[in-house]
């Protein structure tokens, strides 16, 4: 293998495949990244693959003699992220050696590799066609409901995001038993077929960070079957298993109508609820609202039990009767972090039954919370 490649492109890769390198693994060649350099295509593939999750990316360079290698992940990074910005060359360091010399402007360093036999494939979907989805549907639904899955692994269906794949539609659900992001983006693609599939929030934040660091003008290819999904676009490739399991029907958990209806700012709510929070603590992190019908308010109040209190009092447009009802407040900003729009609407009926925050115009996005019982 003799190759020259720029040092902002190999560390851009490692960087990205890294994120599948598993910081245990349960074999030593996991803890590497797989070289492939093409002389054919003048192309330096990278590939790291934890048995769960798997990432490929490409780039060109200049391949004087193709060949591969297994290096490890950790220590190439670490050099190739501190050489400077110029040429690298990539040598394999004598015929047949397990190794690499990379050689800088600053320097040379030589690492050890390992035999890329023993280096896992990718899984390959070979039966049915792809489904191909635009990317920037998909960057919206994964940005405006990954947040809300869960972290618990007792919970393992809970711990991906539920996708749907409709004829002229993308609906993204993801839950925690707490709350619910719903959220439905246009589908422009080929999508004649429907499918729904539960992917790992783990596996779906990557794919996220890749888009958002590629060319979204391409559509994305989805390729599912044999317990792995994969997606592809460009010069990038990523596979991740599936989460087996029946995933809740949401759809039931939202209310077709509503009592009180609260229109405000989202901004100045979630400025509010910073502030307020200060007061909180991992004990008592509950944020009481009341419902000022007659004065146009909405009161926002936190009790801390040997700390003090805080309150806060914003204008809204309210439709209903008065009511005191409460949240977590910590799953009250993710959800208002993620709304797109500034002017949202809260939509509640009693202080026992879901309350749903929704986006008002923009995006089609429910974010429902389940409230906390307010201690008289």
């Amino acid at each position: 293998m003799k190759l020259v490649c720029n040092q902002t492109d190999l560390n851009a890769h490692l960087s990205l495949v890294s994120r599948a390198v598993p910081s245990r693994p349960t074999h030593p060649i996991l803890a590497n990244v797989l070289l492939i350099a093409n002389a054919q295509t003048q192309q330096l593939s990278l590939t790291a693959f934890d048995l769960s999750l798997g990432i490929k990316t490409s780039f060109n360079a200049e391949v004087e003699v193709g060949g591969e290698i297994a290096l490890p992940a950790k220590l190439m990074g670490d050099i190739v992220s501190r050489l400077p910005a110029g040429e690298i060359r990539l040598e394999q360091t004598q015929e047949g050696a397990l190794g690499v010399s990379l050689i800088s402007a600053s320097g040379r360093y030589q690492v050890r590799g390992m035999e890329v036999d023993e280096f896992p494939e990718l899984p390959v979907i070979e039966e049915g066609e792809a489904i191909y989805l635009p990317v920037e549907a998909l960057m919206d639904g994964l940005r405006s409901a990954l947040f809300a899955t869960s972290s618990d692994d007792t919970k393992q269906i809970l711990t991906g995001l539920h996708l749907t794949v409709k004829q002229d539609s993308l609906e993204f659900a993801a839950t925690d038993g707490h709350r619910l992001a719903v959220v439905e983006t246009t589908n422009t693609g080929d999508a004649a077929a429907g499918l729904e599939v539960t992917v790992p929030a783990r596996s779906l934040r990557e794919l996220e960070r890749m888009l958002g660091i590629g060319d979204a003008t391409e559509p994305l290819a989805m390729h599912q079957g044999q317990g792995q999904i994969i997606f592809e676009w460009a010069e990038q490739r990523l596979t991740s298993r599936i989460l087996e399991g029946q995933y809740p029907a949401y759809r039931q958990l939202i209310p077709r109508q509503f009592e009180r209806q609260i229109t405000l700012e989202r901004k100045q709510l979630l400025s509010a609820l910073e502030r307020i929070a200060v007061m909180a603590d991992q004990k008592n992190n509950i944020v009481k609202f009341s419902i000022d019908s007659l004065n146009e308010e909405l009161s926002l109040s936190v009790e801390a039990q040997d700390v003090g209190s805080g309150r806060e009092s914003i204008k809204a447009q309210i439709s209903g009767e008065d009511l005191d009802f409460a949240f977590n407040i910590k799953y009250l900003m993710d959800g208002l972090k993620a709304l797109p729009t500034n002017e949202i609407t809260m939509e509640v009926n009693t202080a026992t039954s879901p309350i749903i925050l929704t986006p008002l115009g923009s995006l089609k996005m429910t974010y429902l919370i389940m409230p906390v019982q307010i201690r008289t």
